[in-house]
């Protein structure tokens, strides 16, 4: 297995940072693994990296990026209403969404156009307009870097939450994902939970809508209100939306009527970060060449030239404003290295 050195990273990343990685091996055979994890000196750091579309870097990285690239869709079994299918860990998202989309499979079309890995949906437990990585999930398969072994995770032992799971806190790092099988439906499974899919839908007078016809429509959306990191350096989302007690939900509701929350099973609030952000007066705003979209507060774009530092910098001062005016501590979405 090849491995570079000095590497940079800037086609690596969706926000489009320029530094370097001290090594960099680009896996795409998980028989493979073994021998790369043989060849490096025990205290050399790692990163596993998929479409480097939920990291911020900071500063060149001093030991090796594994770029998971193990390819393959397939199906592994199925009855008269479910399907389930093995993915490569580094399959795009997309094109997995798109293959289930083209084979009638329901369960990840309101995910469409999400950027990044299949190897990266269960890290990040990904959710987009009412539908979740963890509704589908059925099992994944990996490589222990600690241990030296490979491991299976049933849904049980991954401890999903909100866009997070235990790949992203006790394993982070320390775990390398090769493939994710999910559990989708054959039958129609229609979720219309987020209104502005269900009003584009009404006007375009469509009665009952095909799967193809909610990922195009979620697509739109998406499109509509998310710059392309392909023309503009992002990372999605880069805060989480937090949530608030009842009585702290109730409080700045009667003070902002605009405030929408959706109470969870707890008793608790989930409210947009991007309504925060926004209020705070960072819509739009931009500092040399770091910005809040002037679309979406919560996306911080790289207009060329700014450093992961900036960006950091930026976002430092977005929280710091926040909890300032709202006592609310907004936590990070994405990875800063």
């Amino acid at each position: 297995m090849q491995i570079q050195k000095n590497i940079s990273l800037k086609k690596y990343n969706t926000f489009g940072i320029d530094v370097k990685a001290k090594y960099l091996a680009e896996l795409s055979d998980e028989s493979k693994i073994t021998e790369l994890i043989s060849s490096l000196k025990e205290n050399t750091d790692r990163y596993i990296l998929g479409g480097g579309s939920n990291t911020l870097f900071t500063k060149d990285f001093d030991g090796i990026i594994i770029k998971n690239s193990i390819q393959g869709i397939k199906n592994i079994d199925e009855d008269e209403n479910f399907v389930f299918i093995k993915s490569g860990a580094g399959v795009n998202w997309h094109k997995l969404v798109k293959y289930t989309i083209k084979n009638n499979y329901w369960g990840i079309e309101n995910l469409s156009l999400i950027p990044g890995t299949v190897g990266a949906a269960p890290i990040q437990n990904i959710g987009a307009y009412g539908q979740e990585l963890k509704k589908v999930f059925y099992k994944l398969k990996g490589f222990d870097l600690q241990k030296n072994e490979f491991k299976s995770f049933i849904f049980d032992k991954c401890k999903f939450g909100y866009r997070e799971s235990i790949f992203k806190k006790e394993h982070k790092n320390k775990f390398l994902i090769t493939s994710v099988t999910l559990k989708l439906s054959k039958k129609e499974n229609l979720i219309l939970t987020y209104q502005p899919v269900k009003d584009e839908i009404d006007r375009l007078k469509i009665s009952k809508p095909s799967i193809s016809q909610i990922s195009e429509i979620i697509c739109n959306i998406r499109r509509s209100k998310l710059p392309d990191p392909n023309k503009l350096g992002n990372a999605g989302s880069f805060f989480k939306n937090p949530e608030i007690s009842e009585q702290q939900y109730l409080s700045l509701k009667n003070e902002f009527d605009d405030l929408k929350g959706f109470k969870n099973e707890f008793n608790n609030y989930k409210i947009s970060a991007g309504w925060l952000i926004e209020k705070c007066g960072w819509k739009g705003k931009r500092t040399g060449d770091v910005a809040s979209f002037e679309k979406q507060a919560l996306v911080l774009v790289n207009y060329g030239n700014a450093t992961g530092k900036d960006i950091l910098y930026f976002a430092q001062n977005i929280k710091k404003s926040v909890k300032e005016k709202f006592d609310i501590t907004l936590e990070e979405e994405i990875n800063i290295i």
